[in-house]
């Protein structure tokens, strides 16, 4: 299994007047974590984008235990479980600075070709990468 962590510090732009962050701000944590995992493994969203692929949000699911903070310092950690096929998922998990863990979740893209936006497999390269880090050679359905 692949992990990566990065950290950010909740804004106050993304807090209610309670300084609770919003329910809404979570996907783009995720989005944080995820950037950083695929920066880390040497394939960024601008290169595939260049590369003419896309990665559209397919499916997401947030679970919410403890509130995130204004000006707390987060740790997103994001896992790969299994190499992707034409879809690839991302296993998070949000802890604050005392190592509580406040929120998991998962996100699941589809690989899809710029020109035609039709799913495409995922490149080749990014998967000889993967392999050696996952646990499981199997795609995802």
């Amino acid at each position: 299994m692949y992990v990566n962590t990065t950290s950010t510090r909740v804004r106050y732009a993304e807090t209610d007047q309670m300084s609770v962050v919003y329910n809404g701000i979570y996907p783009q944590y995720f989005e944080i974590g995820r950037v950083e995992a695929l920066r880390e493994l040497g394939m960024t969203y601008r290169q595939m984008e260049e590369e003419g692929i896309m990665l559209p949000v397919l499916e997401m699911h947030i679970k919410f235990i403890r509130p995130a903070l204004y000006d707390n310092m987060i740790y997103i950690k994001t896992f790969l479980k299994q190499l992707p096929d034409t879809r690839i998922k991302f296993d998070h998990e949000i802890y604050n600075e005392e190592g509580q863990l406040l929120t998991t979740g998962w996100v699941q893209l589809v690989f899809v070709n710029k020109e035609t936006r039709k799913p495409m497999r995922a490149p080749e390269q990014f998967i000889k990468r993967l392999k050696p880090l996952v646990s499981s050679s199997n795609g995802q359905s």
